[in-house]
Order: C-alpha cells, then structure tokens, then sequence
C-alpha cells in the first residue's frame, strides 16, 4: 500500500488517494469544479494503481450529491464470506472513536455492499505470529502497559486508500479488496512498535519500516469486489469525524487470525485509559 502526503491545487491543501484500477466508477480523466468547493482532480488510470487529488475538507458534505442515509441491516448471515486463509496470532490497535464513526462506517459499507463484515476496527500492529501458544501471547499482552503506557497518539488520517492487495507482493501477506483511512507513522510509533515487538519476539525480530499503519473500513474477495475510492470518499466527506480527528490508541487487543476472516476469535484485550 502506498502512503499519502499533503498537497495543494491553487494554494489548497488537499490530500492524495489512492485506487486500484479495477475500480469501475472513475476510467477517464476529468476535472469537476463545485461551485463554493475545491477541485476534484482524477487522471486517466494506469496500469497497477492511480493517485487521485481530491479535497477532503469537512465542507464536501455540502457540495457532493451522495447523501448518506442510514442504510436497512441485512443480516451479517447473508453476506459475502471473506474467502482468504489468514494465520496465527495478530496484535490490532483500537483507537478512540468518536459517536463510534469507524463502528459505523464498517457496518455501512459490508451492509450497502452485502460485503464481508469486519468484527472489530482495528490498526494492526503485528499480524500471524506462529511462535507463541495462545497462553504465551496472553501473558505477554498483559505486560504491555508496563513497556509502553500509552501508545502515541494518531494524527489525523492522512488520506483515504481503496485497492486490491497480492500475497507475495512487497508488503502484502493476503489477496484482498479493502478501503481504509490511512494513517501516518512518525518516530514515537515507530519506537513503540519496535517495543510491541521486542515483547513478543524478544531481541531477535524483524520488521518492516517504516510501519503503514491504517484503519479499514472495509474487506471484499478481489473476485467479487464491489467497493470504490469514490463510494469511501463521499462516505468519509458526510461523516467529517473521520478524516477530522486525531485519534488516541483505547485498547490493544490479541486476535486468533487463524482461517477466514469469520474465524477470527478476540482472545484478550488491555486498555490504554
């Protein structure tokens, strides 16, 4: 996944999305002006993934046509099963929300889209552990606030990315669709998270850096993807908290990952506060 940095279109702060191009709604380049709203700039796709320049002000609430409704819930029963085999033992993040604005944005695109539901929003730390028993985990969980008291704060997401990830890509440790807030590392993250997994795997670990934390808000099977950057932007633009806020890190959590997404099993959780 590629990470996103702030930008300007006539002295404008904007932010850089990102897309797949299987996406079916944006295939031409285009430049929209709203009246009272900045540009939305799209260019012609390309071959692996495209960057789009869109605002991402709170104002777009006004200017884009979508309104967000609250949408009929369809049973989880009835959805779409995420059909990728995870593994072993992963460390999510749940960060602060606010009026549960990430809870209800993942219900809304697995209910509009029938899509595969995920059970918790999280920002995963360290994902497929093998080494460890499940008691082992446990208790090593438990000693987290004693390294690290509080992990640092998020800034506010940086951006909005929806694409198609390959296992065995640089990166990438599953074949998935997702759309996500993307969020920004700086030296205190990195530092907590080379503490997070000196707990867990001792001295001798290894890692990628820098850390691309983020925060999806949607899953689906790359065969049968139904989401779009555009669907997630004009959701994030209505429901402003989302790209708004900074965001405190409430819990830390250890998941058994172990099959398909409908497997996974919350198997401990510490607050942070």
């Amino acid at each position: 996944m590629s990470s996103t940095s702030a930008d300007e279109i006539d002295g404008l702060p904007v932010s850089k999305l990102y897309l797949s191009s299987s996406c079916p709604e944006l295939k031409a380049e285009s430049v929209i002006s709203l009246s009272d709203f900045e540009r939305v700039v799209t260019p012609p796709l390309q071959e692996e993934k495209e960057e789009y320049i869109v605002p991402l002000t709170p104002s777009a609430a006004k200017a884009l046509p979508l309104t967000v409704a609250t949408l009929p819930s369809s049973p989880l029963s009835s959805r779409r099963s995420l059909q990728w085999e995870f593994k072993g033992l992963t460390i999510w993040l749940e960060l602060e929300e606010f009026d549960n604005d990430l809870t209800r944005a993942v219900e809304y695109f697995s209910s509009k889209h029938n899509s595969p539901f995920i059970p918790q929003p999280h920002t995963t730390a360290i994902y497929g552990m093998e080494h460890l028993s499940i008691e082992e985990a446990k208790s090593r969980l438990r000693k987290v606030r004693e390294v690290i008291p509080q992990w640092p704060m998020f800034a506010k997401p940086i951006g909005v990315t929806s694409d198609t990830s390959q296992c065995g890509r640089p990166g990438q440790v599953c074949t998935i669709a997702w759309s996500e807030l993307t969020l920004a590392t700086n030296p205190q993250h990195e530092a907590a998270l080379d503490l997070l997994y000196e707990l867990f795997y001792g001295q001798d670990y290894h890692r990628d850096r820098p850390w691309k934390p983020h925060n999806s808000v949607a899953y689906d099977n790359p065969e049968t993807n139904c989401l779009s950057l555009l669907d997630t932007i004009m959701y994030a633009s209505q429901n402003p908290s989302l790209l708004g806020m900074e965001r405190r890190v409430a819990a830390i959590s250890l998941w058994s990952t172990a099959g398909k997404m409908g497997d996974w099993k919350c198997l401990e959780r510490v607050r942070f506060w």
